[in-house]
């Protein structure tokens, strides 16, 4: 089945003027915001460039393959920029801010269009711890510092270039895109056309009655694959999309395993079993929490991981970090009693959660033959 580069070979030769932006561009515009730019998209952001442009001198770096944190951002980048629709569109106020002593990742990049529109793309997750933990950090905080950053992103851009826009991002990236909005002005507000949340994780219940979040919700256009996990964490109130990934489990959450129709995502009707289950337990999970429970949480899981010297994501599981850990966790009866304790009340949750769902199963009515 089709993804987003079989899009570009499909798609690439139409500008946006001869064929408007869709769900798939804006997924697109998502990926492209992971690329940590350099050159003059970093030196002089303020300064229109092409996506080929910015591209050919993010190539030109020595470590660029380093740089990333996905092999297919690259091929993703590569294929975009070559294409009319995408390549010949200019980026400007790239901004990248990362801030581990105050748990800030933030990444954004605009994108004007031929059509005259703009395009503003939320960075995701890196593979940073620290990055990581503001995700977590939003289970139990109003807003974080990348929500903060993505409202203030939205008022520069607008200032700097007035014309119709829209928001969109990839995980995390795609609760930006919605939070920005949600705070924007009523006049920006009026500017913002769309806003597209690929896969990305809700709000605490506080947001859910917000004015500005309420007067977004029918311009929020949130995409879930059927096994989706992070985008069914904490709370939304805008409906959601479910599409097709190739993949199976949290690895749907990968953008490029998304299955993609004519200029349309293609479609599932709900998500699964086993990503209702998920949902239904950590939000159980949730409730039987105080906000500063799922600090100390947090903050002892994060302290844990991080004890080893570790700073990047994919060198958790490494057994010299897990010897590490074993070791932390021996010395530290706090830390060991709240994780400890948390683990207990997650599994209890799951437990319940099981119990809830067999038992609507019995009490659902069972269909019969005519």
């Amino acid at each position: 089945m089709a993804n987003v580069f079989d899009y570009l070979i499909w798609r690439g030769d139409l500008t946006f003027t001869q064929d408007p932006p869709n769900c798939v561009d804006a997924l697109i515009f998502s990926g492209l915001s992971y690329i940590p730019f350099g050159g003059r998209a970093l030196a002089q952001p303020e300064k229109p460039i092409t996506l080929k442009e910015a591209a050919e001198e993010f190539f030109a770096m020595e470590n660029h393959e380093s740089l990333v944190r996905a092999k297919m951002d690259l091929e993703l980048l590569h294929a975009a920029a070559k294409t009319n629709r995408f390549g010949l569109n200019q980026l400007f106020l790239y901004r990248n801010q990362f801030v581990p002593e105050q748990d800030t990742q933030f990444a954004a990049v605009t994108f004007a269009l031929d059509d005259g529109s703009l395009f503003l793309a939320f960075r995701g997750t890196d593979m940073s711890l620290v990055g990581w933990k503001e995700d977590f950090n939003m289970s139990f905080q109003q807003t974080v510092p990348a929500q903060r950053l993505a409202v203030q992103y939205v008022r520069d851009v607008a200032a700097a270039w007035a014309a119709p826009m829209r928001l969109g991002g990839h995980s995390k990236g795609g609760n930006l895109a919605v939070f920005a909005a949600a705070r924007s002005s009523p006049v920006l507000q009026k500017q913002i056309l769309n806003v597209y949340n690929n896969d990305g994780p809700g709000f605490t219940k506080y947001l859910m009655g917000d004015p500005g979040y309420l007067a977004m919700v029918p311009r929020i256009k949130t995409y879930v694959p059927q096994s989706s996990v992070i985008g069914m964490l904490l709370e939304h109130e805008e409906p959601y999309t479910v599409i097709r990934s190739k993949t199976v489990g949290l690895l749907q959450h990968d953008l490029y395993s998304w299955e993609v129709q004519g200029r349309e995502f293609l479609p599932m009707q709900e998500i699964t079993g086993g990503s209702q289950f998920l949902d239904a337990t950590i939000k159980t999970w949730f409730a039987s929490m105080t906000n500063q429970e799922r600090g100390e949480l947090v903050d002892a899981m994060f302290t844990l991981l991080g004890s080893g010297g570790v700073d990047n994501a994919l060198e958790i599981f490494h057994p010299r970090n897990l010897r590490t850990y074993v070791k932390t966790l021996s010395g530290d009866e706090k830390m060991r009693r709240i994780l400890s304790g948390e683990f207990q009340s997650l599994m209890e949750a799951a437990r319940n959660t099981r119990q809830r769902l067999e038992s609507r199963k019995q009490d659902k009515p069972q269909s019969q033959d005519q």
